[in-house]
């Protein structure tokens, strides 16, 4: 994963983050155990899978997208350009638990 970010704030608690990704790139499987991710599409064509439920969700510029704790999840760059989206992750210790797709 090479995965872009530019941190905005990063606190015990709460982290917030600018991510981009590639044309075809996404993020590993995984979950977090205490955080919830909010994700805003700031450009670009996101796509945001979730397990346990199987769920799709197309986040489009503008439109949020809410992973709750312990939810498996990959975040991907669906368009033919960088996509970028902004990160909210908290309330919690921040963790990265990456799982078999």
């Amino acid at each position: 994963m090479k995965m872009n970010e530019e941190v905005i704030l990063k606190t015990e608690n709460v982290t917030v983050r600018v991510l981009s990704l590639a044309a075809g790139e996404s993020t590993p499987w995984h979950f977090h155990n205490e955080i919830t991710d909010n994700m805003f599409c700031l450009s670009g064509d996101i796509l945001v899978l979730l397990r346990n439920p199987d769920e799709e969700v197309r986040v489009q510029i503008g439109q949020r997208c809410e992973v709750y704790p312990l939810r498996m999840h990959q975040v991907a760059n669906m368009g033919a350009k960088e996509a970028k989206y902004l990160l909210v992750q908290g309330i919690g210790q921040y963790d990265f638990n990456i799982v078999g797709s």
